[in-house]
């Protein structure tokens, strides 16, 4: 959403001035022409740091979406009609999603279709969300689609809610060490180092190798920020190229347990849209495009788009899949293969979604359980190089006196 200033005056001549929300320049000066007045001026507001915080405020979480998406699937099951559910949603929206909401019912009254108006926002409301919509209205089961809709994205956010709490703790930690040892580095070696070199004091090779660190970092602080600066940057660059996406794809999956986790999370999260997607009645290969698009992984993307192909070309679902063991397991080409078989294709892919799930749990414990000893092993060693690099030239100074 954009800020626009406008000037305008009434019928009666009385000029008025003030400020209007819109996506664009002309929905602003339909919403001015709205209001009774005859547009004179109209330009995009400034935004200095104001706006950068109300940016920050306006962004709709999926929270926001899960809830609204809840919200209008009960209000429509109960047998409303969708403008008027809307109008009572943007009531109760806070101001971020409200936004959303009210160009939602403008589109809808309009005469346009629930998706089309949705597609609009396409940072708020994914492709998959959208066509899930589409597939509802055309087979005139919105409110069962919406209902069904609610749940995965309920699930999906009490799945990553499980994942990222598991990673908590080890974050922690880790930010800890991180923090401390530039404490150390920065604030208490100078002024030991100081100490040392009034007593003419001889330092071992772990005391002299902090000292050089904590020089380096004090004397030559830009050129640390310039360099991690610079690792970030070139980092974020070739990570945007599709050679980089896939090269940091492939070192993730290899990386023990993180890689299996991040894979299963993956799947879980593709297996349940695609249920969904099919039982909305979505045809398969419309699912398979609009998940690849989605997906959070290039590797499993590009093998979504090769199998489409495949299928495209008369082969099985199941026998596509099996053609890419990087990306999909053995379990999920033999489950498919099973639901085209019997028909229960929505069934079967819920179903290994389940599988999937619970894996991946039992991944995150194990990955939190082998992290917190190796994270006590590397503290361990941190703190036993401290001590050695400080108290030990005290220790001598001391037996030396």
């Amino acid at each position: 959403m954009k800020k626009y200033k406008y000037k305008a005056r009434d019928k009666a001549g009385k000029s008025f001035s003030g400020e209007v929300e819109a996506s664009n320049e002309s929905v602003a000066a339909r919403l001015v022409r709205d209001r009774g007045y005859i547009l004179v001026d109209l330009k995009l507001a400034s935004s200095g740091l104001l706006g950068l915080a109300g940016k920050m405020q306006g962004r709709v979480s999926g929270g926001d979406i899960t809830a609204f998406t809840r919200q209008l699937a009960t209000m429509i099951n109960a047998g409303l009609p969708v403008t008027e559910s809307l109008q009572i949603l943007r009531l109760q929206a806070k101001t971020s999603m409200k936004v959303v909401v009210t160009q939602v019912l403008a589109d809808v009254e309009s005469g346009e279709s629930l998706s089309k108006a949705f597609g609009k926002h396409a940072a708020v409301f994914s492709p998959t969300y959208i066509a899930l919509v589409q597939a509802g209205e055309t087979g005139g089961v919105l409110d069962k689609v919406l209902s069904r809709l609610a749940d995965n994205l309920e699930k999906s956010q009490e799945f990553r809610g499980k994942v990222k709490g598991a990673m908590i703790y080890p974050a922690i930690i880790v930010v800890g060490m991180v923090v401390v040892s530039i404490i150390m580095v920065v604030f208490i070696m100078p002024r030991l180092t100081e100490l040392y070199t009034q007593f003419d004091a001889e330092l071992p090779l772990t005391t002299k190798v902090l000292t050089a660190v904590s020089d380096f970092m004090i004397n030559f602080w830009y050129l640390v920020l310039l360099g991690l600066g610079g690792v970030y940057w070139a980092f974020r660059v070739y990570t945007k190229t599709r050679q980089g996406k896939r090269k940091l794809a492939e070192l993730m999956f290899k990386i023990p347990i993180l890689g299996d986790l991040q894979r299963e999370v993956v799947l879980t999260e593709l297996t349940r849209t695609l249920s969904l997607m099919v039982g909305s009645g979505v045809p398969i290969l419309e699912g398979l495009a609009v998940t690849a698009g989605v997906v959070g992984n290039i590797i499993i993307s590009e093998a979504l788009q090769n199998a489409s192909k495949q299928i495209e070309k008369g082969f099985p679902i199941s026998y596509a899949f099996a053609q890419y063991p990087d990306a999909f397991p053995y379990i999920l080409a033999q489950m498919v293969s099973v639901g085209e078989e019997t028909g229960k294709m929505e069934e079967v892919l819920s179903k290994v979604s389940h599988v999937f799930e619970v894996d991946s749990e039992q991944k995150v414990k194990a990955l939190t359980s082998a992290i917190e000893p190796i994270i006590m092993i590397v503290l361990g060693i941190g703190v036993a190089f401290l001590v050695v690099s400080v108290i030990l030239p005290i220790y001598n100074l001391t037996t030396s006196l």
